[in-house]
């Protein structure tokens, strides 16, 4: 089976010499301060356990599965024991609030461990990362005294949180959820239906688990206008905090997945369970994207990490495996040479290494947006950041799950047939990451995401200021004329298409959906190369100063140039697939359906 190591010296590179962090440490508030030592402390730490803890348990994790039975789940073997070291030693608190039991880190830092767990471990480290976005949306959206009964043993790790939205016959279409809510005279609720889908919804590793329940409150409106978001523990939850009699949840079965089998997804049943309102009654669904942003993101770092692993497996695997001679020779004394000489193997692995490394610029990037919206020294700050992140989220959770994947079928290709058996651990990583681009909202959704509500809504504003920020730094870069002119090139281009869709949209109702997909991978393989021309002149830099780390350093810069000109240029495929319009798909006749 593969094994993990932890890429530190890249993430110092990105962390530190690309974005800053422990610089931008000291410009925030409410919130520690590490400097770049504590910062390394803290990474190499979190490096241990997922090499040594989690890594181990990935392929049990996958051969084991969830097992159901009477209502029960139980989690493959080693994964509670794990999940209870895990948060032991402060991990699931590393940036909650201290007067909850938090560390109160900035939430960078958890993005930097959580790539690290889910290269390792993806579906264990779901379980920490669901109950992470349910404390944030409870520290967010609940009152002062439910707070007080539901955080500390949530930030502690003895108990663990969900998301509910999924209903059988309502997917991305929340308007049409059916569960429903009765208020009661205590001011709690009775909460009643169905929700499927629920990853981690029932599982062996806490004693408790808060799940947030999206459902319409008797007589609200129809429509997503009508929806409201309810805490609903599984236990019972006395004013004390203290566990009573267990609520009316139960697990009606788990899913039979293709991948991701050590994380438990769930149907749930709510049978008049009590759970306390959060936030304004019929705007749940607003509540609930304090949760669904965080989650988009953490998806996007899942695939990023998948990119990762698949790059160390099949890296490893080209040094060592010989077949056929290379042009030069890689070993002339031998009869044949290792396959890393042959040309389209290099394509393969760089393409891989690009994604893996770009895709850890572009998380990091958005994690830095995020200390700076809950912990922005200014109000200007923290409202600059938010415009910044939603145009970015939709972008890393959809560019970054699709390269994901494209990154862990090259890693199959790079074994041959090697890859497709179980033994080499390559097939369970396509399997496992292939759900990224499906959940918290399909890869088509990011798009009309992106390009209705984050640039056409505001004008082209916020992106506006993006690309203004890209042009500024091509006009003032040090870097290869030839590069930064591709670059330049497809910034205008991203410019001029978002222009085209906004007049050409007016006149044909269908071409946003024609088109969501690909202006999204347009927008991703464009902002991609604007970083990994950050990082060839960060890289330029550090070996003009006379660094030690020479061959580092040479292999950023490469790998930039190998971006800018072999991926980037796949930005004007979709330019040119947008242009087409939306004819070609809807203006067609069930006759092309027919069999």
């Amino acid at each position: 089976m593969p094994s993990y190591t932890a890429p530190l010296r890249d993430i110092t590179f990105v962390a530190q010499e690309l974005l800053g962090l422990s610089r931008h440490y000291q410009q925030l508030t409410g919130c520690e301060a590490p400097d770049a030592a504590t910062f390394a402390a803290i990474v190499e730490e979190g490096a241990k356990f997922a090499e040594q803890q989690l890594a181990p348990l990935n392929a049990v994790g996958d051969q084991h599965g969830c097992q159901w039975q009477d209502g029960k789940v139980t989690t493959p073997p080693g994964f509670a024991d794990a999940y209870k070291r895990f948060a032991d030693n402060g991990w699931l608190g590393l940036d909650k609030n201290p007067a909850f039991g938090g560390q109160g880190l900035p939430p960078s830092l958890g993005f930097v461990n959580y790539e690290m767990v889910c290269s390792a471990n993806h579906a264990w480290g779901m379980y920490g990362n669901l109950a992470g976005g349910a404390i944030s949306t409870l520290s967010e959206h609940a009152d002062e005294a439910l707070q007080q009964r539901l955080l500390p043993p949530m930030i502690a790790g003895r108990w663990g949180g969900t998301m509910c939205l999924t209903e059988a016959h309502c997917g991305s279409d929340l308007g049409l959820l059916r569960t429903s809510a009765r208020p009661q005279a205590d001011g709690s609720y009775q909460v009643s239906g169905s929700k499927m889908f629920i990853s981690a919804g029932e599982h062996d590793m806490t004693e408790n688990i808060i799940h947030l329940v999206l459902a319409r409150i008797e007589g609200a409106p129809a429509g997503v206008k009508g929806i409201s978001l309810f805490a609903v523990p599984k236990i019972q939850v006395d004013a004390q905090g203290q566990l009573g009699e267990p609520n009316g949840v139960s697990c009606g079965s788990i899913e039979h997945k293709m991948g991701i089998h050590g994380n438990a997804t769930c149907v749930l049943n709510f049978d008049s369970a009590t759970g306390y309102l959060l936030g304004e009654a019929n705007r749940g669904l607003n509540a609930m994207f304090t949760y669904i942003n965080e989650s988009r993101l953490a998806v996007s770092q899942q695939a990023q990490a998948h990119a990762e692993a698949s790059f160390q497996g099949a890296l490893a695997y080209a040094r060592d495996r010989v077949q056929m001679r290379a042009t030069p020779r890689l070993r002339s004394d031998q009869p044949a040479d290792p396959i890393i000489g042959h040309a389209d193997v290099r394509r393969m692995l760089l393409t891989q290494k690009a994604y893996a490394e770009g895709g850890r610029m572009l998380a990091y990037t958005c994690a830095k947006g995020v200390d700076q919206l809950h912990h922005g020294a200014s109000v200007g700050l923290r409202e600059a950041a938010a415009r910044r992140l939603a145009l970015l989220t939709p972008i890393a959770k959809g560019f970054l799950t699709e390269t994901g994947n494209e990154a862990a079928q090259l890693g199959i290709q790079v074994f041959g047939g090697h890859g497709y058996i179980r033994e080499w651990g390559m097939e369970q990583i396509a399997r496992d990451v292939r759900i990224t681009a499906i959940y918290e909202g399909t890869n088509t959704i990011q798009g009309l995401d992106l390009l209705t509500r984050k640039v056409l809504a505001d004008g082209g504003e916020a992106l506006g200021e993006l690309l203004g920020e890209i042009e500024d730094f091509i006009q003032s870069t040090s870097a290869p004329v030839h590069l930064a002119q591709a670059l330049l090139k497809q910034v205008i281009a991203w410019r001029e298409i978002s222009a085209w869709l906004r007049d050409a949209s007016a006149g044909d109702a269908n071409l946003i959906g024609a088109s969501a997909y690909d202006y999204l991978m347009l927008s991703g393989y464009t902002l991609l190369g604007y970083l990994w021309l950050r990082a060839a002149c960060v890289a330029e830099r550090a070996r003009a100063a006379g660094s030690d780390e020479a061959a580092f350093y040479q292999g950023k810069r490469e790998t930039a140039r190998f971006y800018l000109q072999r991926l980037l240029p796949r930005a004007n495929l979709h330019e040119t697939l947008i242009r087409t319009g939306s004819n070609n798909l809807m203006d067609i006749s069930e006759a092309a359906f027919a069999r």
